[in-house]
């Protein structure tokens, strides 16, 4: 088996490096919780791991060949990501009249200083499904991952051999690429969680990021 691997590995960097939705899904988890951004990075991969099999058995030449189901998956990942857009618009709308509601309780009820505040809470087996579902699905529903797979990989096999194992083998080194990626980014997010979890950066950041998500599904939406 002979592939270009010097030229995959720059092509795969290049992918990973230019944010998408995988990776504000990543990052946006990463920030609730160090343990619910892996999960999401390794729900990522685990969508990847889908189309790479696909792409290795033909069903994804059938589903590029195919509007019907094209535009299908195209239009369910911007419904996705629309969700997920509007739930992060609303929890920062939520969070914004807890706050308000907060400065206007009575002094009389603000809670003493000198006790300690309480730390956050602790990684849940539902946080951790919850992390690896958005991930999973965000790449699952990306027609573009399907794509990746589809044409780029070709472009690194060596017409001599099993293309099929030359696929898996190149899918298999993406998708590892992917998760040591995606554990670095978490460990960033956990870096910046102080600053983000300043009341009005974090009311910025849940604003942001959610509008982003409505805006790239409803573009996907739109090009479908």
């Amino acid at each position: 088996m002979s592939v270009d691997l010097m030229g995959f590995l720059g092509g795969v960097l290049v992918a990973y490096v230019v944010p998408g939705p995988d990776f504000l899904v990543v990052f946006r988890s990463a920030i609730e919780h160090p343990a619910k951004g892996r999960a999401a990075g390794l729900g990522a991969q685990a969508g990847l791991c889908v189309h790479m099999l696909a792409a290795a058995v033909g069903l994804a030449v059938i589903a590029a060949r195919s509007p019907a189901v094209y535009e299908a998956v195209k239009l369910l990942g911007a419904a996705y990501l629309v969700h997920l857009g509007i739930r992060a618009v609303l929890a920062a709308r939520r969070s914004a009249r807890e706050r308000r509601a907060e400065r206007e309780r009575p002094a009389a009820e603000e809670p003493r200083g000198d006790i300690e505040p309480a730390k956050g809470p602790a990684p849940t087996g539902a946080q951790w499904r919850s992390g690896f579902a958005q991930g999973f699905l965000t790449n699952v529903l990306n027609p573009k991952a399907a794509l990746f797979f589809l044409s780029i990989l070709p472009q690194f096999v060596d017409g001599v051999g099993s293309t099929t194992r030359q696929i898996f083998f190149l899918g298999i080194l993406d998708v590892l690429i992917g998760i040591v990626y995606w554990f670095v980014v978490v460990a960033v997010a956990a870096r910046l969680r102080a600053l983000l979890a300043r009341p009005k950066v974090q009311h910025r950041w849940e604003l942001t990021t959610g509008w982003l998500f409505i805006a790239i599904g409803v573009g996907v939406a739109a090009a479908a």
